[in-house]
């Protein structure tokens, strides 16, 4: 069975007021510590959706050995990026990532690809959390979403068996304001 990450990296940052992607951390930008941290997790395929800074972000960022997917919609939502994204994936099994979260352990990504269930998603000490993963029969409704909160609407919904795979630690911090900034650079957990 052949795995492909999705790192979410097309939003416009409104939140924030600045494109996140790009923001300092530890010596790059914070795109390439997801990014690096999406390639130590061992992908048969690594596809990273862009929208919001496209341009900055191709210029700055490392996207060596990813296939970049265009997200024109990207306003309308992380679920646009899924959509934009699944008909290019030919793997079996898709692992979704926020592009704002380098902090994810890659052999907690090895563990989830273990599960046989149509999905799976971490079970932290503070609740449910990225990242997520889909089998193939899922890809027909993950290229339907709509929204910010979709995949988590589909994981809910009672249709997908669901595998929750337990993670001894809280979430990692995904940047979407100053604060979770400042507390991502302090080492600090959400």
């Amino acid at each position: 069975m052949t795995t492909a990450g999705l790192v979410l990296a097309a939003g416009g940052s409104l939140r924030l007021g600045e494109a996140k992607q790009l923001l300092p951390y530890r010596g790059r930008t914070l795109l390439d510590a997801t990014l690096d941290m999406a390639r130590a997790c061992g992908f048969d395929e690594l596809l990273v959706t862009l929208g919001g800074s496209e341009a900055e972000i191709r210029s700055r960022v490392d996207l060596s050995g990813c296939a970049v997917v265009d997200n024109p919609d990207f306003s309308d939502g992380c679920g646009s990026s899924i959509r934009s994204a699944v008909p290019h994936v030919s793997a079996d099994t898709l692992v979704l990532l926020l592009g704002d979260q380098p902090g994810i352990d890659p052999g907690d990504v090895r563990r989830l690809c273990e599960t046989r269930t149509q999905m799976a998603v971490c079970r932290y000490a503070d609740g449910l959390g990225h990242p997520f993963l889909f089998r193939r029969e899922t890809f027909g409704v993950l290229a339907t979403l709509h929204g910010d909160k979709a995949v988590w609407k589909v994981l809910h919904s009672g249709e997908f068996e669901v595998t929750q795979v337990p993670v001894a630690r809280e979430t990692p911090i995904d940047v979407d304001t100053r604060e979770d900034y400042r507390r991502l650079l302090a080492g600090e957990r959400r």
